[in-house]
């Protein structure tokens, strides 16, 4: 056991070293998460561009359409984790239930919901210009996404 006047030694790196070495640009799991999501956001770009012949710069930041950036990232994250710690560490299954929500919550709540701000973008379309919700602004639509898109 070690003596009260041990603890203070520098015999064993401090946390403020440790700190000092490890940095976020040597993490696997987060290079690949970020890596992911920006590639998915440029496929939306570059898609929409090809489709519409028009640039849309909103794409390289929205939400919803095809690929789902949320859904790239926390598989990028899941995987980058469960080849960096294996896939039977806690991290790994920590990870791949996050992905897990995140794809439910993609093609389930948030897809429902942009149903619901269309319908309520044309019942507000449809009001007379005197009624006090006419000027307000449409609801985002393209929220989620279909199974196919996540």
């Amino acid at each position: 056991m070690r003596e009260m006047g041990e603890l203070g030694s520098s015999s064993s790196p401090s946390p403020s070293s440790s700190i000092a070495h490890s940095s976020v640009f040597h993490s696997y799991p987060l290079i690949s998460a970020v890596l992911a999501f920006a590639i998915a956001q440029s496929i939306k770009f570059f898609t929409t561009w090809y489709k519409e012949r028009h640039w849309d710069a909103k794409q390289l930041i929205g939400s919803g359409g095809m690929p789902s950036s949320h859904s790239a990232t926390v598989t990028a994250l899941a995987l980058a984790i469960g080849i960096q710690d294996g896939l039977d560490s806690s991290a790994f299954a920590t990870a791949a239930i996050l992905a897990f929500v995140v794809m439910c919550d993609a093609f389930g709540v948030r897809l429902h919901a942009g149903k619901q701000a269309e319908v309520l973008n044309q019942i507000m379309y449809e009001l007379p210009e005197e009624h006090p919700l006419s000027v307000t602004r449409p609801l985002h639509e393209l929220l989620g996404h279909t199974p196919i898109q996540v």
